[in-house]
């Protein structure tokens, strides 16, 4: 059984900074007033549901309203000088003692839910489950005697199982005094609609080039072809930083440069791809192969309604959007290629099917589509 310590965090972008290391967020400034609005007004709810896609920033958001929440000092205006103008901005200084035990990860009035060790104690579980939830019971009995708010970020909330769900949607009924929940959600149709309801929603936008090469600075990454980056990342920093760190460019390029020979692919290339997606050590090359490939046919599937794209995610890739999906039925073809492709992509990781034997079914059906688009 491994040491839960040993573990790697389920809320943590390989290649990046913990969200809770984070000195600024980019491009969600519109989300962050909506938050200080609330704030300002004195009405601020008790549960926040941050919503959008993965990796633009929902997580570092949690953390830094969760350190505004806890740093604030409570002022009756009978000081001095009257109440303190009202906050322009969440920002809290580095050095804050609040901020530096966030940091580390030990704050007394911050919990964190997300997902566990399984029940073997060998990896992280694959859902949030009920036992993780319940440890709220005594974190929010406990006494603040600091007279402090306490926050819980709960990440990502729509991992929750049945259990998990319905024991957080029982603190969201009867919220303790001055707590607040954060329920980061990337896909929020999947939780309760009652969890919904009972909370205030904050969306988060995708980030644009500039705003994603920023990110990308701030962490020491960049890359020569920022064009292709943005067009495959789809505005999230989260899998912009998964390509840069798994070779995704270089990948995508071969997929390319395969799916130009078709309707007929040349076998040793495909070989090379699936065979590249086995073995000890394989699997996020797996993943990121099933990613690209998904990326692939939305791609092909919307140049038969809108034409080529603007922006490319590999050389020739326009042009061979074009010739593939020519018109409104190939569309069609392509798009109900990707819905079934991603459902044989979920059944192959579920029974844990060979890698390389489920690339190459999926790049053989890519095959069999182009001819019936040609013929």
């Amino acid at each position: 059984m491994a040491e839960p310590d040993s573990l790697p965090e389920p809320d943590r972008i390989e290649g990046a900074p913990h969200p809770r290391e984070a000195v600024r967020l980019i491009g969600q400034g519109a989300a962050e007033e909506a938050f200080l609005t609330a704030y300002r007004s004195g009405r601020l709810h008790s549960g926040w549901l941050l919503t959008g896609p993965k990796g633009v920033g929902k997580a570092t958001l949690a953390y830094r309203i969760a350190a505004f929440l806890l740093a604030e000092q409570p002022d009756d205006g009978d000081g001095l000088f009257g109440a303190p103008p009202p906050p322009e901005s969440l920002d809290i200084p580095p050095d804050h003692p609040d901020a530096a035990l966030i940091r580390s990860g030990a704050h007394p009035r911050l919990f964190i839910v997300r997902r566990g060790a399984n029940t073997k104690g060998d990896k992280l579980a694959d859902v949030i489950r009920a036992d993780e939830v319940r440890k709220l019971k005594s974190f929010f009995h406990l006494s603040a005697t600091d007279g402090g708010r306490r926050v819980v970020i709960i990440d990502a909330a729509d991992e929750m199982n049945v259990s998990a769900a319905n024991a957080v949607l029982k603190e969201l009924e009867e919220p303790p005094a001055r707590c607040t929940l954060l329920l980061v959600a990337h896909q929020p149709s999947r939780l309760l609609p009652t969890i919904r309801s009972r909370c205030r929603e904050l969306r988060l936008s995708t980030l644009g080039p500039t705003e994603l090469d920023e990110v990308l600075s701030g962490i020491g990454l960049d890359t020569d072809a920022p064009d292709a980056l943005a067009v495959l990342a789809g505005g999230s920093a989260g899998a912009a930083i998964a390509l840069l760190g798994h070779d995704g460019l270089p990948l995508y390029a071969e997929l390319v440069a395969l799916f130009s020979d078709l309707p007929r692919m040349k076998r040793p290339e495909a070989l090379r791809i699936a065979d590249a997606c086995a073995g000890r050590g394989s699997e996020a090359r797996f993943s990121l192969t099933l990613d690209l490939i998904d990326i692939f046919l939305a791609r092909a599937a919307r140049a038969g309604l809108t034409g080529g794209p603007h922006l490319q995610g590999a050389p020739g890739e326009a042009r061979l959007l074009v010739r593939l999906s020519p018109h409104d039925h190939a569309a069609r073809a392509w798009a109900d290629l990707q819905q079934e492709v991603s459902a044989r992509a979920r059944r192959g990781r579920a029974v844990n099917l060979d890698p390389a034997a489920l690339i190459l079914d999926i790049l053989f059906r890519i095959e069999e589509t182009a001819r019936a688009v040609a013929a």
